[in-house]
């Protein structure tokens, strides 16, 4: 059993001194500001998604330059600000993977494969951005098709964000958003391959409030959120009768998140906390969601830095404690994290490198889908751009884990490989 005392006393220091932080929204790939402002990609972009020094300044500047108000209508009412057009953008993504992943049945082992496998397209988005005021910016995007999932529209970041509540000088966002973005912005890495411990943490998209503010050297962030994702909306009822309305929390406990960080000579560094609610895991290979309670914590540091202008670096590691998640008066802990390079080479070429990591912990051998939390992988990316906004993408991810075979009731655990490579192409118009 790992041992927390050093952690949990960290923990409580970063909630005792934790304020609100200078808030580093994620801006995926978005022309529209290009457009709205004729500036070129490259402008905000090393590469695009990733962000350079500029583009971090203009999305803290809450997604506008200071003369935002010169492209709005001239209505003649200084109290109105609007865009000349719906400020729109798309990002799409078209893939062809040959892998050794296969889709297995926990229950079953029923296993279905494809060595090769055209994925096109992977990712159609829509997206809109602009200010409404002076200190008021709202930023959405909708996934028209994801993975495979054409017919369905999906919501995941959305929001508004106010950046000087009462003059304070305190920043909020209200709305849905990533609390892993308060480290790094899924969004904008240039891998295919996803920060998998972000995913297995639950640390994702969520519903709620953010505060932030900036104090001198020091970035300090502290949020709610409802804890249970984005996708649950409950009917409110009267006895015999539906109302109209929804709730879209499932219990009366929010989740309490926050990150304080800062500059140490040539390294950015946080400290990340969260305590919250989740429901246990139950059913056959624990497939389930109960309706019992459990305790969730989490713990994370991060690192980054950039090296001559060309490369940027980047870590984090998490620590995790779900407490009787699969069994009352068990607690269950795991960590995991990721270590990320990319190098940008020149105007066309950038070459990315992401090492995955997870230990299930108390997870493993229990005979649950949660033994999978395992990862032991390292993917190389190449990115050629054709034009500032249009790259093909080719990527090689390679397994150091074992395929094991079954050992309990159930099919779980890393019963495959997943090894892969990758071609394609990413655009944003």
């Amino acid at each position: 059993m790992v041992q927390w005392d050093l952690r949990r006393i960290a923990s409580r220091l970063l909630f005792i001194g934790l304020g609100i932080q200078f808030w580093a929204s994620p801006v995926s790939a978005m022309p529209e500001f290009a457009r709205k402002y004729s500036l070129s990609c490259a402008a905000c972009h090393a590469a695009f998604p990733r962000l350079n020094k500029f583009g971090e300044h203009f999305r803290d500047s809450n997604m506008r330059l200071p003369n935002w108000k010169d492209n709005t209508v001239k209505t003649g009412d200084e109290r109105l600000a609007l865009p000349p057009y719906p400020p729109l953008a798309v990002r799409a993504q078209a893939y062809v993977q040959a892998r050794d992943g296969r889709s297995i049945d926990p229950l079953t082992g029923v296993s279905e494969n494809a060595s090769t496998d055209f994925q096109s397209p992977y990712l159609i988005k829509l997206l809109s951005s602009a200010p409404l005021s002076d200190h008021i910016s709202y930023y959405f995007y909708g996934i028209l098709a994801e993975k495979g999932g054409n017919g369905q529209v999906i919501v995941e970041d959305a929001w508004f964000r106010h950046d000087d509540i009462f003059g304070s000088g305190v920043g909020m966002m209200l709305g849905q958003f990533q609390v892993s973005d308060l480290m790094f912005a899924r969004e904008t890495r240039l891998s295919f391959q996803d920060f998998m411990a972000y995913r297995m943490a639950g640390i994702t998209y969520d519903r709620g409030v953010l505060f932030d503010r900036g104090l001198g050297p020091i970035d300090l962030a502290l949020g709610l959120v409802n804890g249970n994702g984005i996708e649950d909306n409950l009917n409110i009822n009267s006895p015999g009768y539906r109302r109209p309305d929804k709730m879209f929390d499932n219990d009366n406990s929010k989740t309490l998140f926050g990150r304080i960080g800062g500059e140490l000579g040539p390294v950015r560094l946080g400290l990340f906390g969260l305590s919250g609610k989740q429901r246990n895991a139950t059913g056959a290979a624990g497939l389930d969601s109960g309706s019992r309670n459990t305790d969730k914590r989490a713990y994370g540091l991060d690192l980054s830095g950039v090296i001559a202008g060309k490369a940027y670096w980047f870590g984090q590691y998490l620590w995790n404690e779900w407490d009787g998640f699969l069994s009352q008066g068990r607690n269950y802990q795991w960590q995991g994290g990721f270590l990320g390079l990319d190098y940008i080479a020149n105007d066309r070429w950038a070459f990315s490198a992401l090492y995955n990591y997870a230990d299930a912990g108390d997870l493993a051998n229990t005979d649950t889908i949660y033994e999978g939390i395992d990862i032991n992988s390292l993917s190389l990316t190449a990115s050629y751009y054709f034009m500032r906004n249009v790259k093909g993408v080719a990527e090689a991810n390679i397994d150091f884990l074992d395929e094991q075979s079954r050992t309990g009731s159930y099919y779980t655990g890393h019963l495959s490989k997943e090894n892969y490579i990758l071609f394609g192409f990413d655009a944003a118009f």
